[in-house]
């Protein structure tokens, strides 16, 4: 059995933050094209993100460097008020692999916290199904089905929770369809047309 690994980032919680979305925990550090959220080439996350916002897949993309270009990535973000973090703050993996099913969760993130310090949010994204199990039993919710929210609140503030499809290849869905269920989303909280 492995070590347990501490989450190697901050969360990115920009000034006005409108949306937190929030995965399970990254990778390990040799699968990463970039130092940020969803840092493997490999993750679909960014290349949602340029269908959705741009109409191509390859917008946050560099191609000759094999990585995404992270510094417009950043700016994208705190543009539109999207913050990223991880529902996991500690785990331990059981195998070697950066998959959520591999993953023992030590010590999960204070969401409450998170929450509290962006009193401008008012909708969070899961983006698989970890994150979604970990949210929901900490907020005593039922978990919506892929595609869909529900209503919750946290000191009296109404916020609603979306559960997303898995950025991650290894989620059976093209990644056009993916797209099409965060563009949804995005289109809902009015961060996209």
């Amino acid at each position: 059995m492995n070590g347990v690994e501490q989450h190697p980032l901050e969360p990115f919680t920009p000034e006005g933050a409108r949306l937190l979305m929030l995965g399970s925990f990254p990778p390990a550090r040799r699968r990463w094209c970039m130092d940020f959220f969803y840092p493997n080439f490999q993750n679909d996350m960014w290349r949602i993100f340029g269908i959705v916002f741009f109409g191509d897949k390859e917008h946050f993309v560099d191609r000759a460097a094999g990585a995404f270009r992270r510094g417009d990535i950043v700016r994208f973000l705190e543009g539109k008020g999207i913050a990223l973090y991880d529902t996991a703050c500690a785990v331990r993996r059981t195998k070697n692999t950066a998959s959520d099913k591999d993953l023992e969760i030590v010590a999960e993130t204070d969401l409450d916290g998170l929450l509290r310090g962006m009193p401008s949010c008012r909708a969070v994204a899961t983006t698989g199904q970890k994150s979604t199990e970990v949210f929901t039993s900490h907020f005593d919710i039922r978990p919506p089905k892929v595609g869909e929210s529900v209503a919750f609140t946290l000191d009296g503030r109404e916020l609603k929770l979306y559960r997303m499809p898995s950025s991650s290849r290894a989620y059976p869905l093209r990644v056009e369809r993916k797209a099409e269920y965060y563009g949804n989303m995005f289109k809902a909280e009015g961060l996209a047309d």
